[in-house]
Order: structure tokens, then sequence, then C-alpha cells
């Protein structure tokens, strides 16, 4: 299986189910799993026939940014379906981190969209 991988892209956006957390930005920290349609070994160098992982990122940051929410799983989801529908993969899973109970390193979620899901 080919996949492009995005580690750690970290992204400050108001997120977390009380208002008074929502209220100031903080910092997530996603990784990216991408299934691009065509092998690699069909690409012959061109950019355009696989997933452009510096314009796919741009998308991820302008929509997780967007506006606040509540849960990071639906943010999860909302990336992984965007990218299924925006880039030419036929699956994406998307991992967040968020440090925010005591004692843990952080909470994380995971989600994966696939084509025609």
């Amino acid at each position: 299986m080919n996949e492009i991988f995005i580690k750690a892209l970290a992204v400050d956006v108001h997120i977390g189910v009380p208002d008074e957390e929502r209220a100031q930005p903080q910092r997530i920290h996603l990784d990216i799993t991408i299934v691009p349609r065509v092998p690699f070994d069909a690409l012959d160098d061109d950019i355009t026939r696989t997933v452009d992982y510096d314009a796919a990122s741009q998308s991820i940051v302008r929509l997780a940014q967007a506006r606040p929410r509540r849960l990071i799983e639906t943010l999860a989801s909302e990336i992984s379906h965007m990218l299924i529908r925006d880039y030419p993969a036929t699956a994406a899973t998307v991992e967040i981190r968020k440090v925010i109970l005591p004692n843990t390193k952080y909470v994380a979620v995971r989600h994966t969209a696939h084509a025609g899901t």
C-alpha cells in the first residue's frame, strides 16, 4: 500500500466542551495518513497525479481554524472527509492529540474516511 504521512502538524484552534476552554486558542497536533488513488510507481514523477501534501496541510489548517468546535472527534471526521473529497485519495486517517487531562501526555482520537462512504 502507498501512503503519504503528515506527522505532528501543529494547529492552534478554538476547541473544547466548556465555553471557557474554547475562548482561547489551544495547540493540537495532527497525524495524517493519506492513501492516494494512483500508486507511487505509476506517478511518472508528476505531482498532479498524487496528493500535494503541502496543499493538503494548508487545507487542514484552514478547516481547523474556520470555526470553534466542541469535540476533537468532530474535527477529525471533518478533516478526513475533506481530504477524500478534495484530493485524489481513496482513504484518509486523521489522529488529533490534545493536551488537556492532568497526569497524561495527551488525549487522542482517530478517524478514517474511505472514498465512497
